[in-house]
Order: C-alpha cells, then structure tokens, then sequence
C-alpha cells in the first residue's frame, strides 16, 4: 500500500498478516527485529503480549473488505518517503528485508500462559535497564522485583511503575542471610511465582540456592559459585598448571621460595578471585612487581560484605582477545557470537604494573577467521559445561593463543589482519572467564541490534525451565543474512580528575557534529554534570562514555567513525 505525503512522493505503508492461527512468540518481535532497518521510519504492533493471533482468510480482498482485513493485521510499518519512480523498488527491497529479518519461528501454535518471575537487583537507572524489561513485557512475564527499599523501581506511582507488577523492599546485600530473604520474599508474596532471576554477579550464587530450596528452575548454584570464582573456574581448565591462586597473600612468600615459584614466567597477570570490569587486574613484570600487585588484589574486597582475599596469578597470554557470548539449552549451543576486544592500556608493549585492561573498544563480528572462531566455540562450551552448567546464557572473556590474526596500525587505524606467514604454533584457547550472565547492556543492546538477538528475553525464558524451549529456539536466531552492519562499542575512559561541568558530553558531541547521529544507535552518558571523576587510577573502572557507531558499508569505515567520535569527544572539569 502506498499513500502520497505532502512533498508528492509515495510513502509505503505496509500491514503484516498471519497466515495461520498461533501465539506471537513476543508481541513486539516487529518493532525488534526491523530496528535500524533501512527506509522503515515508524513500526507499530497490534497484538498485545500473549493474545491470540488470528488467521488471514482473505483471498481476493476488495474495497468493501478492506476494514475487516486490517483488524487482523498483527503490525505495520511506515517507511520512508521515496521518488515516484522508485518505490516499486523500494517495496521490492522491503520483501528482501522481511525474509532477511522474520526468517524465524515467530509464531507458535500452543497458546502461551502468562507467566510470573522475581527479578533480584534492579539496575542503577532506566538507560542501561530498559530493554531487559521490555523484553519481559513482550514476553507475557510479569516483574516482581526484589530489591533494597529506596530503589528508583519503588513508587508504585512512578514513572516506570508499569514495567513490574510490584515491588518488595528487602535487603539484597551479600551477607549469610541473603538467599534465606529471597527465599521469604517469594514465598510470602501473595501471587505464585515462576521463575527466579538475577544479572548481578555477586548475586548469582545465592539466587541460585534460594531457587534450589523452592524448587524453582536454575542450575545448580555450585556451578554459579564456579563462575564466580576466577580461582576455581581457573583450576577447572585443562590448562591450569600454568596458573596458580592464593587464598589470601599470605601464601605468596611460601610460594616464591617453593620449586613452583622458582619456576614463574614473567610477565604475569595477578587478579582478584572476585571481581568484574577487569577492576584491580595488573600485568607485572618481575617479583617486586608480583608481591605489589598480590597485596592490593588480595586487599580489594576484604572489607566487603562476604569478604573475599584470594587471588589468581596467571601467565599473560598474547593473542587477540575476544568477548564470547554463548547460549546453551540442555548442553546444545544454541547461539553465539564472537567479538574483538580491542588492546588495553596494559596489552602494550612497553606497559608497567600501572596500566589496565579497561576494554577500549569492542567490535562485531569478529575479523577472526572462522576454523578460530569454531575452536572458541567448541572450547568455551566445554569450559562451561566443565563447571557444572547445561543451560544459560554466558559471557565468556578469552584470548586466541598463537592465533593466524594479530594488531596492527595502519594508516591511524588500528585492527586485526593476518600475520606473516612463518613456522604456525598449534592454536588454542585460554579462558579469561565466565560470567553466568548475559553481557553488560551496551553489548546486549549491540548484539540485539546488530544479529537480532535478544540476550535478555532468552535469560528470562530460560529461569521459566523446560515448558519455554520453543520460544528460547525461536529467539535465538539471529537474522539469516548476517549482522546488518558493522558495529564497535567505544568505551570513553577517565583520564582527568576533577567534578564534571559539561552538563551531558555525550550530547553536546552531537550538537557539534549532528551528521553522527544517524551512525551511532545507541549511546549512554555515563558520568554528566556535577559527577566526579576519579581518572585513570580510579579505585572502580568506571568509564564516561560509550558509544555504539556503526557502518553498513565496512568495518573499516566503522573503525574510522569510531576514532572520530573518540578524537572529537570533549568536557569540561570543575
């Protein structure tokens, strides 16, 4: 269908149909999956979460019938406003996109119950939470959302009221009382609960448990406590006599004067048993170095609630390193993709115990070749069913030993390419970690945008067991021509240190430059006006900035956008 905008050009406006009876899989999958769609300026869906999808029986439909057609239309577009002589061409390359994009199962026959889960910690603020509770909206599942009273999700009358059904105010610290909180929680709530949920890693482990003594779906919390452990999950590897892990550094002086620590090779990585965000993780080039970077590990979370003083001294492995992310239903990988983590600070070569592993910008898909993009797969789903999981979705950090691919600077631009051939070492995979979880949300929301994939509505579906596996298939194909483009997260770190005065960076980089914004999807100011920055020896890695810049055309030209964005960001201290 078309219509005639005011500038005399067709608009086409186009109603989607079903052609058999079912239940949308989620309600909003065309908002989903046509975001960021070339010449698609409005999508809109008519069928709310969980109702019944009705048939179209119209064969040959005219004029008088057109109102009863339209009321089983399940959504429509507006596109873009095109020239006369174009817009058969333009509908033509809308079917394309439509193959391209609903290629998948997104209607299943059984109707689809609604269905109830308690979701443990809320996030900091809506901008990096959103999706994830939308995506429980389209999916029929309803919020219980457990956290400590005070949380911005707590008036019922509140802006975001509407994305839970209700709110408990418990203490969710990390203490030895908190599994049996949740436990209560859930059980006292006046509703039946289905599922039982969290994305915070400290909290993973004791959600777990509380699921264990309900008999609500998870995997078993020993697994969790293995993810959550960087000493454990290091000492499951195939590969773990290369490292060793301290309970605390007192042990460090009887190991250096032991055989094994005679046998030490510099350089080192020394981190925190407990920890994220590569906080308080340092390279050290000698035993000076080493005892230094113990003591402040071992230290870093000693005052916290469950104290924790170990610590993982491992080799630093060369290589490209890659965030994985991986989605498992009964041991069968399901989804994944693969993402270039760009050098840090301490990846270079002349870098001391100062520098860190801040990611600088991460990149998707991968430039690695496919056989080392297979040997990641293959590798990271043992690691993970080593630990004790069949099921989830995980974000694995890992690097490419010996890879055929390595780091260069060419013309300004830094990236991967092939390296010289010379005399090839056998490759392999060296396991950074595991994070039970899905990625943090800029890469969630990057993955979503760029293959379709929603990591959170598959994390959800999955607390809800065996009866949502149809639709944790159907969700996780991603479109079936490949990424739609191009994508690097650009991470802004703290440099200076000082109280913020420009009122939004981000923003006001727009305002320079508004020819950007149609290149960058998503972006989240992290630290605005009257905030403080810490700089660079911040005791928390905490970055300003991140931008999603993409490039339908090359990775290249995404590499450029992205290195303009980081030359042409700019604030103001106080």
């Amino acid at each position: 269908m078309t219509k005639i905008a005011k500038t005399g050009e067709p608009t086409l406006i186009r109603f989607v149909f079903a052609c058999e009876k079912g239940h949308l899989v989620r309600n909003d999958f065309l908002l989903q999956r046509l975001e960021c769609c070339v010449g698609v300026e409005r999508v809109k869906t008519f069928i709310a979460p969980r109702t019944s999808v009705p048939q179209l029986a119209f064969q040959n439909v005219g004029p008088g019938q057109l109102n009863d057609v339209l009321s089983c239309a399940i959504g429509g577009l507006l596109g873009q406003n095109v020239a006369a002589e174009n817009w058969k061409a333009e509908s033509l390359r809308l079917n394309g996109e439509f193959q391209n994009r609903f290629s998948f199962p997104w209607l299943q026959v059984d109707p689809i119950p609604h269905r109830r889960i308690a979701w443990v910690q809320g996030r900091e603020n809506i901008d990096v939470s959103r999706r994830a509770y939308e995506a429980a909206q389209a999916l029929g599942v309803s919020i219980v959302m457990i956290e400590n009273p005070g949380h911005w999700l707590e008036p019922d009358h509140g802006p975001f009221a509407h994305f839970r059904e209700a709110f408990l105010p418990v203490s969710i610290e990390v203490d030895g009382g908190f599994t049996q909180r949740i436990v209560d929680a859930v059980r006292t709530y006046q509703h039946p609960i289905d599922g039982l949920m969290t994305i915070s890693d400290v909290r993973l482990p004791g959600v777990a448990r509380a699921c264990e003594i309900l008999g609500l779906p998870t995997s078993p919390s020993a697994a969790y406590e293995n993810a959550g452990d960087k000493a454990k999950t290091r000492m499951l590897e195939v590969d773990a006599g290369e490292s060793v892990t301290l309970s605390s550094a007192t042990e460090l002086p009887s190991l250096l004067s032991s055989e094994r620590g005679q046998q030490l090779v510099f350089p080192m990585v020394v981190k925190p048993a407990l920890g994220w965000n590569s906080d308080c993780v340092s390279k050290v080039s000698d035993q000076e170095e080493l005892v230094k970077a113990v003591e402040t590990a071992s230290d870093r979370h000693a005052s916290a609630a469950s104290p924790s003083f170990g610590v993982v001294i491992e080799p630093y492995v060369e290589g490209p390193e890659v965030d994985a992310n991986i989605v498992l239903l009964d041991g069968e990988m399901v989804y994944y993709d693969i993402e270039d983590d760009f050098p840090t600070q301490a990846d270079g070569p002349n870098a001391g115990m100062e520098a860190n592993f801040q990611e600088t910008q991460v990149v998707l898909p991968s430039a690695l070749p496919s056989d080392e993009i297979q040997l990641l797969c293959e590798s990271l789903r043992r690691s993970i069913l080593r630990q004790g999981f069949t099921s989830g979705v995980f974000h694995c950090e890992a690097r490419v030993r010996h890879s055929s691919m390595h780091y260069t600077n060419r013309h300004g631009i830094l990236d991967m390419e092939r390296k010289e051939k010379g005399q090839a070492k056998e490759r392999s995979v060296y396991l950074h970690e595991i994070n039970a979880r899905p990625p943090g949300y800029l890469e969630s929301v990057a993955v979503l945008l760029t293959h379709g994939v929603d990591y959170y509505a598959l994390r959800i579906l999955l607390c809800l067991g065996s009866a949502e596996c149809h639709r944790i298939h159907a969700l996780s194909k991603p479109f079936r021509d490949g990424q739609q483009f191009h994508l690097c997260i650009l991470i802004i770190p703290q440099t200076r240190e000082g109280v913020m005065k420009t009122e939004d960076a981000g923003a006001d980089l727009f305002r320079r430059h508004p020819e950007l914004r149609q290149h960058v999807p998503d972006y989240d100011t992290y630290l605005k006006k009257g905030q403080i920055l810490e700089g660079p020896s911040a005791r928390s890695l905490w970055w300003i900035a991140n931008f999603s810049v993409a490039s339908r055309t090359s990775r290249l030209e995404c590499l450029r956008r992205a290195q303009f964005v980081r030359e042409n960001f700019a604030y103001e201290l106080e």
